[in-house]
């Protein structure tokens, strides 16, 4: 939870104080400045409306004249849930203090003069014209055409220094939010509705886990997670298997890298893999995004040294010496291996997934965005999976190669 600098100074710093004294840390806003998207993934009951509600409020009360957008899946949603609804904007508020509801002209207004009008993800073309500092969009998931409301709500965001948008939804796999939590300047929460436990009726969460237990409907609707969507190779259900402890000696180490496409922006996979017996360990998820060939490969180097890694093995289909040179001259610790990709990612990935069947691998810590790009594979859209393709090189490089005997791997 975030704490105040110091105390505060007046009854809206007071306000504030108190009212963030209560919330979750999934709740409180992104502290990095850079951020243009704040994307809550949750769980039903997890308290996404809640904080929504919370930023909004904050926003148009710390800021006189403000123009906000609220956008739900209809007119109903957003009056009834992110206006009116228990964990809404008016409920913030005491008696006497709350921003007065306006439904002729479907607005917010509060004393200060800021506003927040409401508009319905059923007509993307009421967003043209308007124009705001600041949106919420809530259930995104939920509107039929989300891209194209998204972007129209997006060209309307264009008062201020700074413009954002804050969009809580409890995701399911479709295209469209998978290119959202890869873009940039999005910043990506995620809370199980077990972080809210305390706010929800009792015996609720072990009644569902009782009857949905383990399975994709608990993954997404309970800990807030995008699953698998038709095609997909990998099964959240072997996935929530996978959770085990690492061991206390590996035989062999690999870090994975899938590099990107281009010199900068791209993400650049970075996975860690160890290998026990007939059993391969995923010890850590290092992808890095924004950097520069310098910079990724630095990231390399540093997951090589701290894993005490014996090869690192790098895709070459996307720079081919190149790659192994920027890693060499980053001075990786680990022999540089380059493997090419001759057949599709998707193609590469089924025998791996077959192992997963098996259980012949474990996740040895929490790996959500891996695991999610992992369940995007054989699914029709969504971004370059480059998190998901790093760990395929790794599990394959350790299980499923034929390797010589003795220290050396002489590829044919």
């Amino acid at each position: 939870m975030r704490k105040s600098a110091q105390k505060p100074q007046n009854e809206l710093e007071l306000r504030r104080h108190c009212r963030e004294s209560l919330l979750h840390r999934h709740q409180i806003e992104p502290q990095d400045d850079d951020w243009r998207t704040w994307l809550l993934l949750g769980g039903r009951g997890s308290g996404k409306t809640f904080a929504g509600a919370v930023w909004v409020d904050l926003a148009a009360r710390n800021n006189a004249g403000m123009r906000l957008a609220l956008v739900g899946p209809a007119l109903h949603d957003v009056r009834e849930v992110m206006v009116e609804g228990a964990s809404g904007i008016k409920a913030l508020a005491e008696p006497g203090d709350r921003p007065r509801w306006e439904a002729g002209r479907r607005r917010l207004l509060w004393e200060n003069g800021s506003a927040a009008y409401a508009f319905s993800a059923e007509d993307p073309d009421s967003l043209r014209g308007p124009q705001f500092h600041a949106a919420w969009a809530d259930e995104f998931c939920a509107w039929r055409r989300p891209e194209a409301v998204l972007s129209n709500l997006r060209f309307g965001l264009r008062l201020g220094s700074g413009p954002r948008l804050a969009v809580t939804t409890t995701p399911r796999p479709i295209p469209a939010l998978r290119r959202l939590m890869v873009e940039a300047g999005t910043v990506t929460d995620r809370a199980e509705t077990a972080a809210n436990a305390t706010n929800l009726s009792p015996g609720f969460l072990d009644h569902l886990n009782d009857l949905y237990g383990g399975t994709r409907l608990a993954a997404q609707e309970l800990e807030g997670l995008v699953v698998e969507g038709e095609g997909a190779l990998f099964k959240i259900e072997d996935l929530k298997r996978a959770r085990g402890a690492r061991p206390v000696e590996l035989e062999r180490v690999v870090v994975a890298v899938d590099p990107p496409a281009s010199a900068h922006g791209d993400a650049c996979g970075i996975v860690v893999v160890g290998r026990k017996g007939r059993q391969a360990f995923v010890l850590a998820d290092r992808t890095v995004r924004g950097l520069s060939p310098g910079g990724w490969a630095a990231a390399v180097g540093k997951a090589a040294r701290e894993f005490g890694a014996h090869e690192v093995a790098a895709e070459a289909n996307q720079g081919g010496d190149m790659v192994r040179n920027v890693l060499n001259q980053s001075e990786c610790p680990a022999p540089v291996i380059l493997v090419h990709a001759s057949r599709s990612k998707a193609a590469r990935a089924e025998p791996v997934a077959l192992l997963y069947e098996q259980g012949r691998v474990v996740h040895c810590d929490d790996f959500p965005a891996l695991e999610e790009e992992m369940l995007t594979l054989g699914c029709e859209g969504g971004p370059s999976p480059d998190r998901a393709d790093a760990l395929v090189w790794g599990v394959s490089r350790l299980l499923l190669e034929k390797r010589s005997e003795g220290p050396r791997i002489r590829r044919l």
